[in-house]
Formats: structure tokens, sequence, C-alpha cells
């Protein structure tokens, strides 16, 4: 379908809006988009350039490690801005590798020394804040990067996950600058992460942390920015991402549109992957790719694209190289979980990904109705969860694109056992009722609803989001509530609103989802731990004897004892029920026949390193 016929046929006045954000409706950009100093390096080449256009279901935050946590904001850091370890794109099961560093952490036999080593003659790209110099990345890069998440200026959203690694030092200085309302000493020496030499820094840890290489592996937590750049753009920093990484953001309209362009001052780097002989699409990916310059592409659009029918449609137009399918046209995408047939014929691709990640409901644990520790409030908590029903939300309302969760923990993560059920997907409405009745949640002035089992009326208050998929899920909650009698109202608010209650305190009822950022599954017991309260931890579930298990699970490295644990921690979460996990979410992604090389990784998000297009196979009208 070519534009004009696409444009002939929304009718639509409200899908001609959604779709003004689309990128090939965008004006050219004007120099205040860009950062200072960006360049179109590429717009000089003979050959056609090779451009991956993607749209985002949500829009980005912005692009500074120090302040930002969400997946999109994450995406586009990533092919920026450079950790010094990273995952094998292809290979699976996941193998973490190098990406700045020299080579593998060197670790105490006690888990609490980190040394790690960085490859010389890796460089920043260029940008004004250098002032016309080369500038080599060094270890004491990593050591600045990693401080900003304690200084108090960036309100960093990773603090918290930090901090629990007990960084001596760290929290001194962070709250010196909060006590003398000074700027925070990024000088002041700490013996929490110290630059050793030129090339080498030791991360020194409070206590053992085996997996404390998954965090180094992290663009948001380890990824390197130069002190000139902070320096330099100050309070402006959300806009100005510079790293050693194969991009450079050349445009930005915020909620609307990033363009990347390559990096010309990237270093020599080429397709590296030995997937397992089992692993078919592995292998042909690195018989296709092994040894090609990285990266292989010119450019990255990505574009904010909110509504479901105009992402849908413009990929059909080919105005999209890759889409994550909308729930709502799974079952037109692929039908029975396999493409469709019109869209093979064209050579279209299909990869269907459990993702790692869980979506959730949890009980607020301080409020009135739903908190608390008691038998009547721990029952309550446990009969709402036998009387929702996960299967039919995946039937209905994610349109089979799930799997029920029966634990805590996440596929593709250590620790997650699919075979172990904790009961947070149980259904036995019969059982609910019974809990209630038992504890005292009956009916007592006649209206049909449930009281307190003090007579009080008792009203679950659900806080939600307004728009249609949200609205289907609703729909499923009062359905199966009002099957046992539960009366509860639905609060409807814009989402970061509802976060920033959520944080605070003040939501009831919510749910959300997670999405694992490493393989490390026990980082999602952290959902429930007592000092996360307020920031991973939205139940505000505080009890001792779970937050001595997951201190315990942390220091323990792979093996039978940490899985003990680990099935214990999660025993007690089913027994109190501040969170009841609902689903894991499969993925529906779909490319066009020119887009090369794409495969879902559950962890890496810089996937512009490893794709190609073939420029002889698009459409004319999508040939820059």
């Amino acid at each position: 379908m070519s534009r004009t016929q696409f444009f002939a046929q929304a009718t639509s006045r409200a899908l001609l809006v959604a779709l003004t954000a689309l990128p090939w409706c965008l004006p050219a950009a004007h120099a205040a988009d860009a950062p200072a100093g960006a360049s179109s390096s590429a717009a000089a080449s003979a050959t056609p350039l090779k451009v991956v256009r993607y749209a985002f279901p949500a829009a980005e935050t912005g692009f500074d490690p120090a302040q930002v946590s969400d997946l999109y904001s994450s995406t586009v850091i990533a092919h920026i801005i450079e950790p010094p370890l990273g995952y094998n794109y292809t290979e699976r099961p996941i193998r973490v590798q190098t990406v700045t560093a020299a080579a593998l952490p060197e670790v105490s036999a006690d888990f609490k020394t980190w040394t790690v080593r960085i490859r010389p003659g890796i460089y920043f790209a260029d940008d004004p804040a250098f002032k016309g110099q080369k500038r080599e990345l060094t270890a004491a890069d990593y050591v600045y990067s990693l401080k900003r998440h304690f200084d108090p200026r960036w309100k960093s959203p990773n603090y918290s996950s930090l901090q629990d690694a007990e960084l001596p030092g760290l929290e001194a200085v962070r709250q010196k600058a909060l006590d003398q309302r000074k700027p925070f000493d990024y000088d002041a020496p700490v013996a929490g992460i110290q630059a050793l030499d030129r090339y080498t820094f030791r991360v020194q840890l409070g206590k053992a942390d085996p997996q404390f290489n998954l965090n180094l592996a992290n663009p948001l937590l380890f990824g390197a920015v130069a002190r000139e750049v902070v320096d330099a753009y100050g309070d402006e920093m959300m806009g100005h991402p510079v790293g050693t990484g194969p991009f450079k953001l050349t445009q930005w309209r915020r909620s609307s549109r990033m363009v990347l362009e390559r990096n010309p001052g990237f270093r020599e780097q080429v397709y590296e992957s030995q997937p397992a002989a089992d692993d078919a699409m592995g292998q042909a990916m690195a018989k296709r790719f092994n040894g090609r310059k990285l990266p292989m592409i010119d450019r990255i659009e990505f574009a904010i694209i909110e509504a479901a029918q105009p992402t849908w449609l413009s990929f059909l137009s080919n105005d999209f190289d890759l889409v994550t399918v909308p729930l709502e046209f799974a079952a037109t995408a692929a039908p029975g979980g396999k493409l469709a047939p019109n869209l093979a014929r064209q050579g279209m691709s299909l990869e269907r990904v459990l993702r790692a990640d869980h979506t959730y409901t949890y009980f607020n644990m301080e409020d009135p109705v739903v908190g608390g520790y008691t038998p009547d409030k721990i029952a309550l908590r446990r009969a709402i969860s036998l009387g929702y029903d996960n299967s039919a939300e995946i039937r209905v309302a994610r349109r089979g694109l799930g799997i029920p969760a029966t634990s805590m923990l996440v596929p593709h993560t250590t620790g997650y056992d699919a075979a172990l059920d904790f009961g947070f997907s149980e259904y036995d409405p019969a059982k609910a009722k019974a809990l209630l009745d038992m504890y005292g949640y009956v009916d007592k002035d006649g209206d049909g609803w449930r009281d307190m089992p003090d007579g009080k009326p008792m009203v679950l208050e659900y806080s939600t989001q307004s728009d249609t998929t949200s609205r289907q899920f609703n729909e499923q909650w009062a359905k199966y509530m009002k099957a046992i009698n539960v009366n509860m109202k639905f609060i409807a608010g814009q989402w970061p609103d509802q976060f920033k209650k959520a944080k605070a305190g003040t939501v009831q009822i919510w749910s959300l989802g997670n999405s694992a950022t490493s393989p490390n599954g026990a980082n999602f017991l952290e959902e429930a731990y007592g000092p996360q309260t307020g920031s991973g931890n939205l139940a505000r579930f505080k009890l001792p004897a779970y937050d001595a298990l997951v201190d315990r699970i942390g220091q323990l490295p792979e093996g039978p004892e940490r899985l003990a644990l680990i099935k214990q921690a999660q025993t007690l979460l089913a027994a109190y029920m501040p969170i009841k996990p609902h689903v894991h979410r499969f993925r529906l992604m779909v490319s066009q026949p020119w887009f090369l090389g794409y495969r879902d990784h559950p962890f890496a998000r810089d996937f512009g390193r490893y794709v190609d297009v073939d420029t002889t196979r698009q459409p004319a009208v999508r040939k820059d």
C-alpha cells in the first residue's frame, strides 16, 4: 500500500491526527532539534543510506543514564553510551561479554572486590564539550558516572539499587551534600569505587554480591559519561547523551521523534558469535554476519506512536522496518501464533518471544483496608487473588499472548522454574468466598456487597489508566470481584501521576509490569524488599524474615542453597500476598523482508549495533 492509498483509506479524523507523529510526516529538523555539534556524517555517502525505523508505544523520558529508568529511554541510551560489559546479541543461552573492558572482571573470593580493566584507545564521540580535542575513555569516567547516581542533584531512580550494594563512602558523600546543601563532592576519595590507574577501576562492596558483574552490563548503572559533558550541559543533560557507542543522537523532538546516526569515530568492532549447534537462528545469523564491521547501518529513527491502529497500518505501508505488534492486531498478524499468510507472502518474518517480565497487582500494605499482617487482612488479599482468573485475562484481554505467572521470578532469569507453582495464578472463587466468610467479610447491610468485619462498607480502590487496553483489564477485575461480592471502584489517571502516588504510598491497589534488566532472577524479589519501600517495593511490604532471606540470597553464588532460599522467599510472599503476579507476556515482533539480523534479546537493548538493511529490497519510496 502506498502512502497516498494509506491516507485515502484513513478516513477517521482521530487516525489522521495520530499519524502526524510518523517520522515521514515530520518536517526536517531545525538546528534546535539536535545537540550542538551534531552532524549527518552519512549524508555525503554515495551509496544508499541504511536506515532502520521503529516506533515506541510510549514516550521517552530523556537520555541521561543518571536520570532515567524507563525501557524506551534506555533503548536509545544503549546505542550511545557503553558499560564495560554487555551481552552477546546472538547466542543462547545468554552470555556476558566485554564491551569496553579488556577482559571480564577480576573478582575476589568473597565477591566483594571487582577489578575492571578498560581497553585503551576507545574514544567518546566528538562533541563541543571536548573543545576540539579527542577524548579517550578512562577508568575515571566510570568512577564519575557511578557517583552521579548518588548525587542528589540528579534524583537518580537507580540510586536505591546501588545503595543496596553498600559501596563504602558514597552514602556519606551524598549525605554531606544533603546536610550542607552543597554540590556533591566528586573528588572526595571513597573506598566503594576507585580508579587505580588510567585504565583500571575497582569496585569495593560492603557485602558479597556474586551477581555484581551484571550491573557492569547495564548502561543505566555503568554507562560511561564524561565529566566535561555534564559540566557543559548541566540540567540539559537529558538531551545531550555523548558516549563511546556506535551511534550519536542527532535529532530529538520530545515525545515524537529521535534520530541516531552512525558515530564516525566509533572504534573497529566486528560481529562475533558462536551459537550452540542446535540454535538454528543463531547459526544462520553467525554464518551471515560473523566478521562484518559494526554497525552495519547508518541511522535509526525512533517515532512515538501510542495508538495501536496507526502503528500497525504504518508498518503495513512500509514506513517501519520492525514492529512490536499491538495486542489489538495480534490475531491479524499471527493467527494461532504463526505469521499471517498474507504477510509471509511478502517475505516478512515473525519472532514470538516469551519476555523476561511479569505483570502484577500489588496491595498497599499500609492501607487500612487491604494492608496489614493480621490473619483477616491476609485472608482478604488471598481471597482477592483466588477470585481473579489470570488465565481468562490471557485469553480475553491479552489475546493469548502470555502464560500464567506461577512464581515471582520471570523467564530467562536464574532461579526461574516453570514447574514451581506458588499459587499466584490459582483461580478458586469458592475458596475465595469461604475465606471472606470465615474472617467476617460478609454483607451486613443487605446491599449485595461484602462489608468490613466491623460492619463498615468495603470498597476496593483500584488505580488504573483511561486508555482502551486498561479499560479491558478493568472489566476483567470488575467481573471477577462482582462474582465474589466484592465492590471495586476504579480510579483513572495518567500513568506518571499514578506512579508518583504509588511511590508516595497513596495508592491502594495497582497493576503494572516489570521487565528484567539482567539474568539475575532474584532481582524480582525486591518488589517486596523492605529497604526498597517507595521505589522498587511499591507494596511497602516489610517483613524482617523476608528481608533477611533476600539479603542472604544476594550474597550467595548460583547453586542449590541459593535456589532453596529463593523458594523460601516466594513461599512467604504467597502466604502474605502483598503482590499477585499475573502473566509472563509474549511479544510478537514482525520485520520487513529487507530488515536483517534482528533477534529479540531479553536484556540487550542496542539491537541497532547488530542489524543490517538490504537496500536493494526496499520499496523505492523508502530509500534515502
